[in-house]
């Protein structure tokens, strides 16, 4: 019976190999009976070929008893990160969208260059789905056969179809419909969907979708030269790649979708890592050091053994993927690093530049002429069973200490860059260059340096499992919550199943039910299952398709092609955070650049108390705005005029929607209403709510040519609260409706007026009621206020604070102290009299439930080490923050149950990813984030008075809690009186 497995890591420098009898771990050699470590070739399958076969001659085994071959490759990576057009096919994208993301182009957030050789064409033609699953319109296919002539006269033959709400659409199948009607108008098409690749978030769905067709006809042929390989060894035995989660494709789905092995070289070195320690160390967290031959990879073990994982969305050569990756830090340091002196300083360096896997030939110790890292190495620890150390010249040895303290500080700086606290922490050394690493490193409270760990990438290949994962919107009309979770949990199942799991051996990992916000019974299910590899099914090899084969080192050179809608992008440089002043002109108007930009949109974010929505849709919808040539302006209140008329306005909806349905031109169309009726123009806008997507919303207006006005620094709720009528206004001057007319529209051609209402609440009630048949998100236009009385209402200089917050989240991060992030947003936001780190833990329970369209809830957070320091939590004890789509109370439980009130609406209480600094809104709220609390006292226009407390206080969301500030609110800091020249 076969039951061993290969595991075989193809790296830049050297490819690894394990054979690990998977019955036999707990032994002292942990079940590994044979390992092997060769220069990677040109042609990958070479090297895997001949590491494999070194494998087999070891351990004497019979070919028959290899079960399966798992490898992992940066190959697919590789190709995306060194923007090589040889690699990286051009690509076309047709969008199923209606009316909606035109203004967010496909690769609108990507690096140029990298833009420019890929994204070639997009079509927007009828598609897309609503969050119900309503048709936002049907597919046509007529526009699909006029789409497919334009894409084949560009000569692109990678095509991506890419639908709102594809991943839930179990009915129409339209992404699928789609596709079938390419290949009959394009045969020679390749056709990615984009359901296929990645789950819901349109923007990095799109891109992930878009990477997976650029490097498809690249890895059909990589992909079939490992099966050539594996075919020659006589090898009768499945062949998998690994991906970013640990987990195994088979050949046939991997060379459908390369994009999931992105990110699998490191994610395979820390599993192989957990491996190697699991019964030697205890439970606490370690950084994992791999030095390879060109490259040092340093990521975080948790206590669990797993790695941590970056955010939900994550970066990959700049282009934003929603895949989660282990978050892993790069420097240019390895075995293969060239070793010179500087001309010009007469200093040592080492690096970034690498002889790879060229090191058996170049290296000095191997006869060559290239002094690296290796051959340092070998003299200075006294090696003798590496090439021959009589090779490396005299002068090389006066260097020795030279070269051991530049490894060193290399090293202690990425350890440093990859801790989140000043607290050492274990690090284990893994790779075949960790010969050149110190057995003392500052910032390690211990090295670890386990046998086999050269080959730890090869072991973590070999004992990865198989997943299944669905992430789609469910209804519970019909259904039970549970029941819903046991069909999608099924869909996993035979997900896995079909991938290849056995089914009696799946076990659930992760399960997830977020109700959406004023969607009436929708939520998103999210389950992902793992499995042991079911040996005994057929073999099946189809991965290049009907492709010739073609040795990876036969490259064709393809022609660029200019893309169909080229932009000029000015990006801006890298700026000095401390230095760095914004523009104030002589009329004490904010010129908003592009750092201001991305700085207020996080604080917006974690100014949304967990509510209001993700801005950023939204901010790479404004930075293309400006990088086009709209202008933002920002406005100090106190410079309005009485008499000027002032616009206001925001998105209404589910932040789950906007995710997925990016914006048409409904929010204009809205304003257009108003003011078209009125037959008179506005002369500035003002936001309703900084919180979440609505803070940027008042600069979007603003900056449109079809209004052009300055946006004023302040808004009507300084948070984000879930009913537009919870204001200043209406606490103010009383409960009736302020902002008459007042109209929404959907972008699709519905749109709704009110001309009169009783109050702002009737308005709120009325729209609601319209909300869930208009696709759940429109545009919402407030009717004309004046400029004296939005003195008296807003909460000033909110844009201001939003920059402030987001600007000490880029300088935790520039600093690498994002464990001291709460902290530093406190003093940004007045100090310890006005705001306070309310706790730091990780989160431990979620529950959710829908009511009137409202997300209800409640959060559990444990106090724990955030920083993986291992020196312990910095708090005691638990706790709770109920939600009501916004976080209302923080309280705090001992151990013996007792439980203290921390915090309180109208107070703001923002929950932020303890791993970036970025805020985390309720619908993300999952088991196991770390997390920091902070409190920020609100201002006194909501706490000044009973009205206040009573209309935006805890007794409004039925909390029987009384408000007791958290502290002593601080009118924030207008940055246009700062730094006005």
């Amino acid at each position: 019976m076969s039951f061993l497995r290969i595991g075989v890591d193809v790296g830049g420098t050297n490819t690894d190999g394990v054979l690990l009898d998977p019955l036999a771990t707990s032994n002292l050699n942990r079940g590994i009976l044979a390992w092997s470590k060769s220069p990677t070739t040109s042609n990958p399958s070479h090297g895997i070929e001949q590491v494999i076969k070194a494998l087999l001659e070891t351990a004497q085994i019979d070919v028959q008893n290899v079960a399966s071959v798992t490898i992992g490759t940066t190959h697919f990576t590789n190709a995306v990160v060194e923007k090589d057009r040889n690699r990286l096919a051009p690509v076309a994208v047709i969008r199923l969208c209606g009316p909606y993301s035109r203004d967010v182009y496909p690769g609108i957030d990507w690096p140029q260059d990298l833009r420019d050789i890929i994204c070639q064409h997009c079509s927007y033609v009828s598609g897309g789905l609503e969050v119900d699953g309503d048709l936002i319109a049907d597919i046509d296919e007529s526009q699909i056969a006029a789409e497919c002539e334009i894409i084949k006269s560009k000569g692109i033959k990678s095509v991506v179809v890419n639908g709102i709400f594809s991943p839930s659409d179990v009915v129409e199948k339209q992404e699928e419909r789609v596709a079938e009607w390419v290949r009959k108008y394009y045969p020679l098409a390749d056709v990615v969907i984009s359901k296929e690749v990645a789950n819901l978030g349109f923007v990095e769905r799109e891109n992930a979708a878009i990477l997976n067709a650029s490097i498809l006809p690249f890895a059909r042929s990589t992909i079939r030269s490992f099966e050539h390989a594996i075919i020659r060894l006589r090898l009768d035995c499945p062949l998998f790649l690994t991906q970013n989660d640990g987990t195994v494709l088979s050949a046939s789905l991997a060379a459908r979708l390369p994009i999931r092995t992105f990110s699998s070289g490191p994610t395979n070195s820390m599993c192989g890592a957990a491996f190697l320690v699991k019964n030697e160390t205890h439970s606490e967290s370690m950084l994992v050091v791999d030095i390879g031959g060109t490259t040092t990879d340093v990521g975080m073990l948790l206590a669990n053994g797993l790695p941590r994982q970056a955010a939900a969305v994550t970066e990959i050569a700049g282009i934003r993927l929603n895949f989660s990756c282990p978050d892993v830090k790069s420097i240019g340091l390895g075995g293969g690093s060239i070793v010179r002196r500087s001309p010009v300083t007469g200093n040592l360096t080492i690096g970034p530049d690498s002889v790879g896997h060229h090191i058996q030939t170049r290296a000095l110790v191997f006869g060559g002429d290239v002094p690296t890292a290796t051959d340092y190495a070998v003299l200075a620890e006294g090696l003798s069973n590496i090439g021959n150390p009589e090779h490396i010249p005299l002068a090389v040895r006066d260097d020795i200490p030279g070269y051991a303290s530049v490894v060193q500080q290399m090293i202690e700086r990425a350890i440093d860059s990859s801790k989140t606290s000043d607290m050492d922490i274990p690090v284990l050394l893994v790779g075949g260059g960790a010969i050149i690493a110190p057995n003392t490193l500052k910032g390690a409270s211990r090295v670890v340096k386990p046998e086999y760990s050269g080959v730890a990438n090869a072991i973590g290949a070999a004992i990865a499992r198989v997943s299944g994962t669905i992430d789609t919107v469910a209804s519970t009309t019909e259904k039970t919550t549970k029941e819903v979770l046991e069909e999608i949990s099924k869909q996993a199942v035979d997900k896995a199943v079909e991938n290849g799991a056995i089914r009696d051996s799946i076990t659930i990992a992760e399960m997830e039910v977020i109700p959406l916000q004023y969607v009436a019974n929708k939520a998103r299910v999210i389950v992902k299952v793992i499995g042991d590899f079911d040996f005994s099914a057929p073999i099946i090899r189809d991965s290049a398709s009907n492709d010739s084969f073609q040795p990876e080192d036969d490259v064709r050179e393809k022609a660029p092609l200019s893309r169909s809608e080229s932009v000029a992008v000015s990006t801006p440089a890298p700026v000095d955070i401390l230095s760095y002043r914004p523009q104030i002109n002589s009329q004490r108007e904010w010129i908003v650049s592009q750092i201001d930009l991305e700085w207020i949109s996080t604080g917006c974010y974690i100014l949304g108390t967990g509510g209001g929505g993700t801005p950023y849709p939204h901010f790479i919808r404004l930075r293309e705005m400006m990088r086009k040539g709209a202008v933002v302006r920002v406005i100090s209140p106190k410079d309005v005029r009485d008499s000027a008329v002032v616009a206001g306005g925001g998105g209404m909806g589910s932040p789950t929607v906007s995710i997925e349905k990016l914006p048409a031109n409904e929010q204009m169309e809205a304003q257009r209403l108003v003011y078209d009726h009125l037959g008179y123009e506005p002369e500035a806008v003002v936001a309703l709510e900084i919180g979440g997507g609505n803070g940027l919303q008042g600069m979007i207006l603003g900056a449109s040519t079809n209004m052009n006005i300055p946006t004023i620094d302040g808004d009507l709720m300084g948070r984000a609260y879930p009913t537009s009528w919870q204001i200043t206004p209406v606490v103010l001057a009383g409960d009736r409706a302020h902002f008459m007319p007042t109209a929404i529209s959907d972008g699709n051609g519905n749109r709704m007026m009110i001309l009169s209402a009783n109050s702002e609440k009737h308005v709120e009630r009325f729209f609601r009621a319209a909300l869930s048949e208009m696709g759940s998100h429109v545009g919402f236009a407030e009717g004309p206020c004046s400029g004296k009385d939005i003195k008296e209402w807003v909460i000033e200089n909110a844009i201001s604070l939003a920059w402030r917050i987001g600007r000490a989240v880029a300088l935790c991060r520039a600093k690498n102290q994002i464990d001291a992030v709460a902290e530093v947003i406190v003093e940004e936001v007045g100090g310890k009299n006005s705001a306070k780190v309310l706790f730091k833990g990780k989160i431990v329970s979620v529950e959710r439930k829908t009511i009137k369209g409202h997300v209800y809830g409640e959060v559990i957070i444990s106090a724990a080490d955030v920083s993986g320091s291992g020196e312990g939590a910095q708090f005691s004890g638990t706790l709770k923050i109920p939600f009501k789509n916004e976080n209302l109370a923080a309280i705090a439980v001992d151990g013996d149950g007792s439980e203290t009130v921390a915090a309180s609406v109208p107070d703001l209480i923002c929950v932020c990813d303890a791993g970036n600094g970025e805020a985390i809104g309720t619908p993300e709220y999952r088991y196991g984030l770390m997390v920091a609390v902070v409190g920020i006292q609100a201002s006194e226009r909501w706490t000044s008075t009973e009205r206040g407390i009573e209309i935006g206080g805890p007794k409004a969301f039925g909390l029987d809690i009384d408000y007791k500030p958290l502290g002593v609110f601080q009118k924030p800091r207008s940055v246009i009186d700062e730094y006005v020249l």
